[in-house]
Parts: C-alpha cells; structure tokens; sequence
C-alpha cells in the first residue's frame, strides 16, 4: 500500500515538473515570437529612412513640378499629405518597436496599415516599391499581434514563419512576372538601367574592365540569373524547413541589394527582417527510443 502510494506521488511530481517545464519553454517562445515581431518592424524602420535622401529630392522635385495626374483625387495628389504620412508612419513604426503592451501594438499596426496604404496610392510614391514591401511587412507584423494572445505559442510561432516565407515567395514571383519578357531575357532592360552608366561598384569595374559587346553579353547572363533565382525561389522557397527558408531567403535579398544598388535596401530590408522570422522557430529535438 505504501509503494502503490509513493508510486502515484512521484508519478504526481514528474506530472508537475512536465507542467511547469512546458509552461516556460511555451513563454520562452512566446519572447520569440514578440522578438520576431520588434525585428520586422525594425526592418521596416530600416526601409523607411534608408533612402532618406532620396526622398527629399524626390519631394523637392514633386514640389517643382507640381504633377497633377487626374487619375489620383485631389487628396491623393497632396504634397502634405505624403510629408505627415511618412513621418506618422515612421513615427508609428518607432512605437511599436518599442512596445510592450499587445494592444498598443495592435493600434499601432492598423495606424501603419492605414499609412502605407496611403503611401502605396499616393501620385508621388505608388511607384515605388519600397512601401510595397513595408506594406506586406507591417500587414504581417498586425496580423501577429491579434494572434500573441490568442493561439499556442509553438503554433503560432510556425505559422508565422511560414506566412513570412510564403509572402515573400509572392514578392519574388510578382517581380518575376514582370521580367519574363524577350526584353528582360535578352538583357537590354538591364543593361540599359544598370550597365551604361550606373554609379556603382559592380557597374564602375565591369564598364572599366569589358568592352561594350562583351557588356551587352554579361548584362543578358545577369538579367537572366535574376529571372531564374526570382522564379524558382518564388515557387520553393514557402515548401523548405523554416531555417533553410530563412537563411536562403535572407541571403537571397542581400544578394540582390549588394549586386545592383545600395539604395535597393530600402526596399529588401524588411524582406530580409521578414524571412529570419524561420529562425525563431525551435529546432526539433531528435526522438529518443
């Protein structure tokens, strides 16, 4: 009898120590997933400013000229209106980088929903792609924030980094589509944008170095890699492992900034914060027989 009783207690005791060890390794990832959260609004920050400069020529150009495309209402051709939606956006973004409350984070991520958007349909910057990307960044980092106090935390956390992946296959294949022509193929776009007279490392010693037929040749091999890696990561990258994704997805977006322009990183910093998201998630312990 006091066997059968020692017995239940330490089957009792080994129930409590499983309970309160699943309770910590589920807060340990519920930090990731808020850690995962800072590092891609981060990365946005880093998108909005890095092309700082950039943005004030454009907004003195835009003042000079004064575009009044009949497409955009009135209100979305005001130079005002760009200016207090960019900082409130970056302001915001600051924010909610730094919050530690869930709610604020949730108002904070409909507050840059509303402003990107209006910085994606804005005369001035609908073209540029830098707030399309921060657009689909922050769209994820709200969707998290509805989610930290809803579902499993381990759950969760995959979701996550399968959602990042499979938006930023979206990204690449968008960008794919557009070159998938016998100009891009050829390379006469690129070498038209990059080859003749960018100022730019790669450029500077390839025009230094070949002559024009032979730049003709490298621009088509160069415009067709970028067709290719666009394409096949676009439709694999959201099926690898989440580590696997993340790495390649991050490398892949370097890649593409340091081999055309630095200013490109305005536009993949937050792919890049996006896709580490695959590295928050716990490694699988192996099975014990």
């Amino acid at each position: 009898m006091q066997q059968n009783t020692s017995s239940e207690s330490n089957l009792s005791d080994k129930k409590l120590q499983s309970d309160h060890d699943e309770l910590i390794a589920e807060e340990e990832i519920k930090q990731r997933i808020i850690l995962a959260h800072r590092i891609v609004q981060l990365g946005v920050i880093l998108s909005l400013v890095w092309k700082w400069s950039f943005f004030i020529q454009a907004n003195d150009v835009y003042n000079y000229f004064q575009l009044q495309d009949p497409f955009f209402p009135e209100m979305m051709r005001s130079a005002e209106l760009l200016r207090i939606t960019y900082l409130l956006v970056v302001g915001t973004c600051l924010l909610n980088l730094f919050s530690s409350s869930n709610s604020l984070r949730i108002a904070c991520g409909l507050i840059l929903f509303c402003g990107l958007t209006i910085l994606c349909t804005h005369q001035a910057s609908y073209n540029d792609m830098t707030f399309v990307t921060a657009w689909w960044a922050n769209l994820w980092s709200l969707w998290l924030s509805t989610r930290i106090n809803q579902d499993n935390a381990k759950t969760l956390i995959r979701k996550a980094a399968l959602l990042s992946r499979l938006i930023i296959s979206v990204i690449l294949l968008g960008g794919a589509a557009g070159k998938w022509t016998s100009e891009y193929w050829s390379g006469s776009v690129l070498y038209d944008i990059y080859f003749i007279d960018r100022d730019y490392w790669v450029f500077n010693f390839l025009r230094d170095s070949f002559e024009t037929e032979s730049l003709q040749t490298i621009a088509m091999w160069y415009s067709r890699q970028v067709i290719v890696v666009e394409t096949v990561a676009g439709f694999l990258l959201w099926t690898l492992p989440a580590r696997w994704a993340a790495w390649i997805g991050m490398m892949i977006m370097t890649c593409i900034a340091l081999s055309s322009n630095f200013l490109l990183f305005s536009v993949v910093s937050c792919l890049i914060a996006l896709a580490s998201v695959g590295l928050m998630v716990p490694r699988v312990a192996p099975r014990t027989r």
